[in-house]
């Protein structure tokens, strides 16, 4: 009877709307809720809810999981497109659904693979299979059609004890110490016996607290230079930024903001395309502001659009002015937003929103790192610090990283908050201090573990002051990247579909040797 009670409720919509309600929760684990035990527990429900399911209605509830957990997780596209794109609101909201509906597919495809072809319920499904399933589809995620890896499991977890394993395996290790501590919970409710419940329990302890002393472990190591930076926050309104009658204006804000700076700070930063007008066209303001930064023996570092915009040849670059004038150009675009993908494809979104500085190139792969205040230092613009191995080419050489970002796209929505939790997670997986200056927040200092140290109200202008720890050394992520990570989820997925075959195929090949070697 329990098992007909089980099966019928399984099978029941009840099932189905706890899955949705459970993704829909998920994004509390995340900035700016930060509630990261929910991350580890709410799949537990989705677990459930595959058990004893067919194929297709373990698709339903992956699929439903998803629609719940970027349903409410990535909702501000729809603001980026409509607000500030001049989108229509049907437009904005059939854009912002399709790409929900595109990243559900990746837990609904890990519904299908485990009831079809994955292991039985037990310890091989919970903690070999499915951690590793996660881990390889949040990879693909990752790069599959330009690659966008919001709301990525690790990211909640920066402040959990699971975030120390970021130096060794990257955020995606974090997700799958993630998915493997929810499959120890899930173990421990399926256990009949209570001894088994408190051995899986002790069991999880044990690994937290192994994975919580790797902190003790200091991969990278402070060079004894302090650099005392500035940070600039405009916060000029999205609406005004690329009105040319406002430029003069934004300018003087900037100049204003940095002035009082100059004698008790060697960087000013400034943020993503803080100067809204192609490099060419401000020659004067730069050879300006280039004397003063002489003068004073000040680095600025500001964003600009480069190139030349009668070849259309746009990039979206960085400036360091002081010594000399050096560029970085971007170069992991947002697709949409910096460029449109197949364009022979989607020509019709360029009639429907109105983005400024849409057609972007990427910049050079290898591109010098610029020096500032003599430091060889890590930029990322923007979309960048999504990426962990595009951070990681600067590396080991940079002594500190910056991020510069525009997330006044974003309006009051949870998205700065998200981003600047996945910008601490570069600074915790590299070993780096970074600065990271926005043009409406959250702008912020951040150590070399990912803790803010300095930070600045959204929305306001603002200047975060505060000192760089420069540092030398690599931690295994700067050095392997994803690598082990991956070879370890695929190696996995592997051994938890052909168990049984491998074991068996590696038996017989061991008894074939020793018998000829007896022979």
């Amino acid at each position: 009877m329990q098992e007909v009670a089980a099966h019928h409720c399984h099978h029941s919509p009840l099932t189905d709307y706890l899955v949705l309600s459970a993704g829909a929760a998920t994004p509390l684990a995340f900035a700016p809720f930060n509630c990261w035990p929910l991350a580890i527990i709410l799949p537990i429900i989705l677990l459930w809810s595959w058990d004893n399911s067919t194929p297709s209605q373990a698709t339903r509830r992956g699929l439903l999981f998803g629609l719940g957990m970027f349903g409410f997780g990535i909702y501000w596209i729809y603001i980026s497109l409509h607000d500030y794109g001049g989108s229509s609101a049907m437009f904005a909201v059939l854009s912002t659904l399709a790409l929900v509906i595109l990243l559900s597919l990746y837990p609904a495809l890990a519904g299908w693979l485990t009831i079809r072809w994955g292991p039985q319920a037990g310890i091989r499904r919970y903690l070999l299979f499915i951690p590793a399933l996660f881990t390889f589809l949040e990879w693909v995620r990752g790069w599959l059609f330009t690659g966008f890896p919001w709301l990525s499991l690790g990211y909640s977890q920066i402040d959990s004890p699971l975030g120390r394993l970021a130096p060794y395996l990257g955020v995606l290790g974090v997700g799958w110490a993630v998915m493997f501590s929810t499959g120890i919970l899930w173990m421990s409710l399926n256990s009949n016996c209570w001894q088994y419940r408190i051995g899986w329990i002790g069991f999880l302890a044990v690994i937290w607290i192994g994975i919580w002393e790797l902190e003790n472990i200091h991969w990278t190591e402070p060079t004894g230079s302090i650099l005392r930076i500035s940070i600039v926050q405009g916060s000029i309104p999205q609406e005004e930024k690329w009105q040319i009658s406002k430029l003069k204006d934004t300018l003087e804000r900037y100049i204003q903001l940095s002035l009082p700076e100059h004698g008790h700070t060697e960087v000013i930063i400034w943020p993503e395309t803080a100067i809204p007008t192609f490099y060419q066209y401000v020659l004067p303001f730069i050879d300006t502001l280039g004397k003063k930064a002489r003068q004073d023996k000040i680095d600025y570092i500001a964003g600009i659009p480069t190139g030349i915009p009668e070849d259309n040849v746009f990039h979206n670059s960085v400036i360091r002015i002081g010594e000399s004038v050096n560029f970085y150009s971007k170069r992991r675009l947002l697709p949409f937003g910096e460029y449109l993908p197949l364009q022979w494809f989607f020509q019709f979104f360029r009639e429907w929103v109105k983005i400024p500085m849409a057609d972007f190139l990427p910049g050079e792969y290898s591109q010098p790192l610029l020096q500032v205040a003599g430091q060889p230092v890590g930029i990322s613009i923007c979309f960048e610090a999504v990426f962990g191995n595009e951070i990681r080419l600067a590396l080991p050489k940079a002594t500190w990283l910056i991020n510069v970002s525009n997330d006044a796209w974003f309006k009051y929505s949870t998205a700065a908050h998200q981003h600047l939790q996945i910008a601490r997670m570069r600074s915790l997986e590299t070993g780096r201090y970074m600065a990271r200056a926005t043009n409406t927040g959250i702008s912020a200092i951040i150590d070399d573990h990912g803790s803010i140290i300095e930070t600045s109200p959204q929305f306001q202008a603002a200047v975060v002051r505060g000192n760089i720890q420069l540092r030398i050394g690599q931690t295994p992520y700067v050095y392997f990247g994803d690598f082990p990570i991956v070879f370890l989820a695929i190696s996995s997925i592997i051994l938890g579909l052909f168990p049984v075959r491998f074991h068996r195929g590696l038996y017989s090949i061991l008894i074939k040797r020793s018998r000829n070697f007896y022979q």
